[in-house]
């Protein structure tokens, strides 16, 4: 174990180093992309790439863009590649993102006698299985490609005795290197979740034995593990300190030195009271307090423990100078929201950390139908999974007919896995149905960018008396 946490911290050291020199090699998403995430479970079941979106829809309301999961549990990178032409290709995505390995580095096989031997020929199996799926992915001429290096196998953690496999670690380390390699030899970008996450994993540990960012099995980000994902994309495309706003001014002589991102206007007031126009260009990111999805415990908010996406990605900054000494009421469209006090107005709040703003709430209105969005476009990965886990195999991909059916209710007898799919299979096998599902998604993205563009707001700091 000794042997095998020197290597890992070789190899994160190693990870950030490239991370220092690659820099950003992203681009930021543009209007019109259609983003697809080509992946394993941590993507099918996940929220990543729901919370890029939702970033996207808060700081850039007016650029409109969609990202699909395309993510089925289970898959390996021959899965990814068996599918690809029959799904992901006909998505024709203006970008794609891949990321595997965890599935392809086993489980239970480290417990055998000889798992070193085997594990080692299970990376070389991955590699080449992967050239068929390159190949197909260089088809997409006109689509640009992006290797995500997954969120790591945590080995060291004590949160659970269950699933520890010693190895599965070092074998996923050496399948991210040779994606970080084939993705430098294509010109692919590369957005790493591997090292950073790994790097934040050794770090709590060594202060609390029972941290990880994947507490329940040590493979599946939990929501603050998938906060944690979106930061780093988000960050390797340059989007960090990007401001919703950032506004100064003197309450002594009502001048706006500073209006980063916003406009303001119609500044009025005394020393003691101050009113303002206040028009944004982004929403503030409205972190989400509960947790989401089947089996997570931990909540999107944890990671801001971990993280510094409030100060990156997340500050509404408002700077009033020259107040009267005392403490204010911050009113916005007559509501009072909170107090400051002089001395804090003059240092600098950041609003994007009140809930209770009406710019805050208009951006949990757009979180909870981003979330309505990815619970309905689940039942279309759950229906994926039945498709080509089982049907594909048995020549009736996509037939959805009598023996379609007969052959998943067979199947989920001995099988929990489609046992588990087959009432969404019974819907989701009528085209009528699935279409139907496709315009509810449709209508929660059309309310969402036609609700998501910010309002004038007017703001008084009223001394309290």
């Amino acid at each position: 174990m000794k042997t095998y946490l020197r290597l890992l911290t070789v190899a994160v050291l190693a990870g950030f180093m490239h991370s220092k020199v690659q820099a950003q090699s992203v681009a930021p998403f543009k209007a019109g992309d259609k983003v697809v995430f080509l992946g394993n479970s941590i993507t099918d079941g996940g929220h990543y790439h729901s919370y890029i979106w939702l970033y996207y829809m808060t700081h850039f309301p007016a650029t409109r863009i969609t990202c699909v999961n395309a993510g089925i549990g289970g898959d390996d990178v021959k899965q990814m590649a068996d599918r690809f032409d029959d799904e992901v290709a006909p998505m024709h995505p203006t970008v794609l993102t891949v990321t595997w390995g965890m599935n392809d580095t086993g489980y239970l096989e480290w417990n055998w006698t000889n798992s070193t031997e085997w594990g080692q020929k299970k990376v070389e199996t991955a590699k080449t299985r992967y050239a068929v799926l390159d190949a197909k992915i260089k088809k997409l001429t006109t689509t640009k490609k992006i290797t995500i290096l997954g969120s790591p196998y945590d080995e060291t953690t004590k949160s659970n005795p269950k699933n520890l496999y010693k190895g599965k670690s070092a074998a996923f380390a050496q399948i991210i290197d040779f994606q970080q390699q084939i993705a430098k030899t294509n010109g692919y970008g590369v957005v790493d979740f591997f090292h950073p996450m790994t790097a934040i994993n050794l770090r709590e540990q060594a202060k609390d034995s029972l941290f990880s960012l994947t507490p329940n099995d040590r493979v599946h980000p939990d929501n603050d593990g998938h906060l944690v994902m979106a930061y780093e994309f988000l960050k390797t495309q340059g989007l960090a300190n990007k401001v919703v706003a950032d506004v100064a001014i003197n309450a002594a002589n009502k001048q706006v030195s500073k209006s980063t991102n916003c406009l303001i206007k119609n500044v009025v007031g005394t020393t003691d009271k101050i009113s303002f126009d206040y028009l944004a260009n982004s929403l503030p990111y409205p972190i989400d307090t509960i947790p989401r999805a089947w089996g997570n415990r931990k909540k999107q908010s944890d990671a801001l423990k971990l993280i510094p996406f409030t100060d990156e990605f997340n500050k509404e900054q408002l700077t009033v100078k020259g107040l009267a000494s005392g403490n204010y009421n911050l009113v916005i469209d007559n509501q009072v929201i909170t107090s400051y006090s002089s001395d804090q107005l003059a240092a600098g709040v950041n609003l994007a950390e009140q809930m209770y703003t009406p710019q805050y709430q208009q951006a949990i209105a757009i979180r909870e139908m981003n979330e309505e969005r990815w619970e309905i476009e689940r039942r279309f990965r759950n229906y994926a999974f039945v498709e080509f886990n089982l049907l594909k195999k048995s020549g009736l991909l996509y037939a959805d007919n009598k023996a379609a059916m007969d052959s998943v209710t067979k199947e989920a007898k001995k099988n929990p896995f489609v046992g588990g799919n087959r009432d969404n299979y019974t819907k989701a096998q009528f085209k009528t149905v699935r279409d139907a599902w496709q315009k509810e998604m449709d209508v929660l993205v059309n309310q969402i960018y036609a609700n998501n563009k910010p309002k004038n707001r007017r703001i008084t700091l009223q001394l309290v008396k």
